[in-house]
């Protein structure tokens, strides 16, 4: 398919139009260059990361190395695909000084499109100063992982009148301070369509209903792929985890009885080469 790496306004005019913004994440060369093929306009290069590739039982305890490391093959991998990176707990929160530095890391040495980082109304200064350094931010709202210990854990967020209001607010506070796209994370979806009705920057919704003006979804879960837990949210599109282990029975089997590999699968030499050896 003929496909052109798509704008930071572009994805506003998307909204505008009514067209739906699709993401995904990846996390490493092969799978960014899958997804380079489809019709998906944006990877998310994810600190779920954490859990996903790195083991982790949580996001913070991802660094930023950990991150530039796997921005970069993402980038090589999708040079056609809009590419935003997380910015890891710890990397955010100290001052605003050192955000704008991580951040210039990111886009310098990483090589992303964008940042992105959650919170509310405690982060607007900093993304107010980030975009003000000439870096684009992506806010993330709702089910915050990098803090969900403060949130009582994974769970619905914005459930009640005042913490959906405070979602809306936030959501307002952080368009104002510059963000380009908010991702709103596991809130009942009557708030999400009120928040992106509000807004005129895209909302890209996880667990958040289909009025948002996007979608975003881990591949490893939507592929079938990470099957240690399964999100509500989550829509199995294949089962990869399942034929891969399939895959590897079937090579372990014919390993085992010398089915492989056969001599499609290996080479020869002429005979007086090999008589020579004897």
């Amino acid at each position: 398919m003929d496909k052109k790496k798509i704008t930071i306004p572009q994805m506003k005019e998307m909204k505008q139009e009514g067209k739906k913004i699709k993401m995904v994440t990846a996390y490493d060369y092969l799978l960014a260059s899958v997804i380079d093929k489809s019709p998906i306009e944006t990877i998310l290069v994810g600190d779920s990361l954490g859990m996903v590739v790195l083991g982790y039982d949580s996001t913070v305890s991802v660094t930023m190395d950990d991150m530039l490391h796997h921005v970069k093959p993402v980038v090589k991998g999708a040079p056609n695909t809009l590419v935003i990176c997380d910015m890891p707990f710890g990397s955010y929160n100290v001052s605003i000084s050192e955000a704008i530095a991580n951040a210039n890391r990111i886009m310098k040495e990483g090589g992303a499109d964008a940042v992105k980082l959650e919170g509310g109304e405690t982060v607007v200064e900093t993304v107010r100063a980030i975009v003000n350094a000439g870096i684009p931010v992506m806010a993330h709202i709702g089910l915050t992982p990098q803090t969900v210990s403060q949130l009582g854990g994974f769970k619905v967020q914005g459930k009640d009148a005042d913490a959906a209001l405070k979602l809306l607010q936030d959501g307002q506070k952080l368009e104002e301070a510059g963000a380009f796209a908010i991702v709103i994370e596991c809130v009942p979806a009557p708030v999400a369509k009120l928040l992106t009705e509000k807004l005129s920057i895209p909302v890209i919704g996880i667990g958040a209903g289909t009025d948002c003006d996007g979608q975003v979804l881990v591949a490893q879960d939507m592929l079938g792929m990470f099957d240690r837990f399964v999100p509500k949210f989550v829509k199995q599109y294949a089962n990869l985890n399942g034929t891969i282990v399939d895959a590897l029975q079937q090579y372990a089997t014919e390993v085992d009885s010398g089915a492989f590999p056969g001599p499609e699968h290996s080479f020869g030499m002429k005979e007086e080469v090999l008589k020579k050896l004897y």
